[in-house]
């Protein structure tokens, strides 16, 4: 038995829900079964009832005049023209007086004229003591154990005087064609009822049962990762598993917040942990290299030197000069003051880099929504916008689409720069504004850390989305940080 509640929801919802259908269908079956078998009984008591007066009445002058003749007529009567089908019909009538003899019967070789009721067996001398007990004009109805007969007796009576009693002889199966022909039909309803409703139970029972098996399976792996909602189609009624099922959308949605939220901290810790590492160790790089690039200078203004010499200079000097360039590129903290951002600014961008998509032949969609000053130094923007856009010209494929677009939302600076080029992949995701993370085949990974960092010093926030056909990096800087 235990196993059966063991089972998944998925089969015991509906399993339960036809074994209670089958149940109440066999109870309806049998009650409607008992109750037409009670029906043919109080049926064929009624028709004794009837019968046993009416006789009754018009046996009391013949037996008053002692006309036996009349009497057997009488009690033949109802069997004149009777059919054997008539659930009803009594299969004999015995007139007993008062001695316990039988007056007439239908049966007269069963039952013979004088004969004394009792000696046709211990049955019959029971119901001749029972006989003994009826009152008045009442007809009673008697089983004996063992007897597949039922008994009513109507006495012949005119008020007081009695001068006999009617036995009138039913057979116990005498009711069991009408109550078989009702079983039948009893049985063909439930059958009917159980087509009908068990389809409709195993649907509805497997609508519940299903979202229930998936809601626990998700429950189940909470533990490993943050499972996938439920479909919303699954159960769409606002009841209590409909509640259950929308409380779970919430949490899971609440623990997808929370993982990002984590994940955007760990990420700044990161990357401020990286950033103050990478710019101490460009402090240090930058004192000695500033002296040697002093000496090759030096060195250069000296007449006598020899010109394969002074070639080895210059390429000692083009060497030092591009280490300077990424020490002040990790000293990003270091910045100008800088006028506020005009729209000029940003078209002096579009202009800039217009060779360079050329170069490619790319499609360069260009939105420009800045008509006036923002409170953001020129400097800082310009450079956030060459970093990005010069990353998705190199990463939009030849005769591909770059797409560009600023606009002023809720008192923020919004940039949108996309390209059609090849989508990200996790682990590029994952470390994607570090220094020396580069996405390119050449290149020195430094583009993204410049803008990461200087989006933070602007107090704004940086995002990238990557999927198939486009990689797409916005930019939101709050206004009034113009340094």
């Amino acid at each position: 038995m235990k196993s059966l509640f063991n089972l998944s929801f998925r089969i015991k919802i509906p399993l339960w829900g036809s074994l209670l259908i089958l149940v109440t269908a066999g109870l309806v079956g049998l009650t409607l079964m008992f109750r037409a078998y009670d029906d043919l009984r109080q049926d064929v008591l009624i028709s004794a009832d009837s019968l046993g007066r009416t006789l009754s009445n018009t046996l009391f002058p013949a037996m008053l005049h002692d006309d036996v003749w009349r009497a057997f007529e009488i009690i033949n009567a109802p069997f004149h023209g009777a059919t054997p089908e008539n659930p009803v019909q009594a299969n004999a009538l015995i007139l007993l007086d008062n001695q316990d003899r039988v007056y007439v019967s239908t049966l007269p070789e069963t039952y013979p004229t004088l004969a004394d009721f009792r000696r046709f067996g211990p049955r019959y001398a029971e119901l001749t003591e029972k006989l003994k007990a009826i009152k008045g004009e009442t007809t009673r109805s008697f089983e004996i154990e063992g007897s597949d007969q039922i008994f009513v007796a109507a006495p012949v009576a005119d008020g007081e005087k009695r001068l006999g009693t009617l036995l009138i002889l039913y057979s116990k199966t005498v009711s069991v064609p009408r109550f078989r022909a009702t079983a039948l039909r009893a049985s063909g309803i439930a059958l009917l009822v159980l087509v009908v409703l068990l389809p409709i139970n195993w649907y509805w029972g497997r609508r519940m049962a299903v979202p229930l098996v998936q809601l626990s399976s998700r429950m189940g792996k909470i533990r490993l990762r943050i499972p996938d909602a439920l479909d919303p189609d699954a159960y769409a009624y606002q009841d209590e598993l409909g509640q259950m099922f929308a409380a779970f959308a919430e949490m899971v949605e609440e623990l997808r917040e929370n993982e990002r939220m984590k994940n955007e901290m760990v990420q700044s810790q990161r990357l401020a942990a990286v950033g103050s590492l990478a710019a101490g160790i460009a402090h240090e790089v930058n004192n000695p290299l500033c002296g040697m690039l002093t000496a090759v200078d030096t060195l250069k203004q000296r007449p006598d030197i020899d010109p394969r010499v002074m070639k080895t200079i210059g390429m000692l000097e083009r060497g030092l000069i591009q280490i300077s360039d990424t020490v002040r590129a990790l000293l990003v903290e270091a910045r100008a003051r800088s006028h506020p951002l005009a729209p000029g600014d940003i078209e002096d961008v579009h202009t800039l880099l217009q060779p360079q998509a050329q170069k490619k032949s790319l499609n360069l969609e260009w939105r420009n929504a800045l008509l006036s000053e923002a409170a953001l130094p020129a400097t800082d923007v310009r450079q956030i916008l060459i970093n990005l856009l010069l990353n998705a010209i190199q990463a939009a494929p030849e005769g591909g689409h770059v797409a560009c677009g600023i606009v002023l939302e809720d008192r923020e600076l919004v940039i949108s720069i996309a390209n059609d080029g090849r989508p990200l992949t996790d682990e590029q995701m994952a470390h994607l504004f570090e220094p020396f993370a580069t996405t390119k085949e050449t290149g020195h990974g430094l583009g993204l850390w410049v803008t990461y960092q200087i989006v933070q010093q602007l107090g704004g926030s940086i995002a990238a989305e990557s999927a198939p056909g486009t990689v797409r990096f916005a930019v939101r800087l709050p206004l009034e940080r113009l340094s």
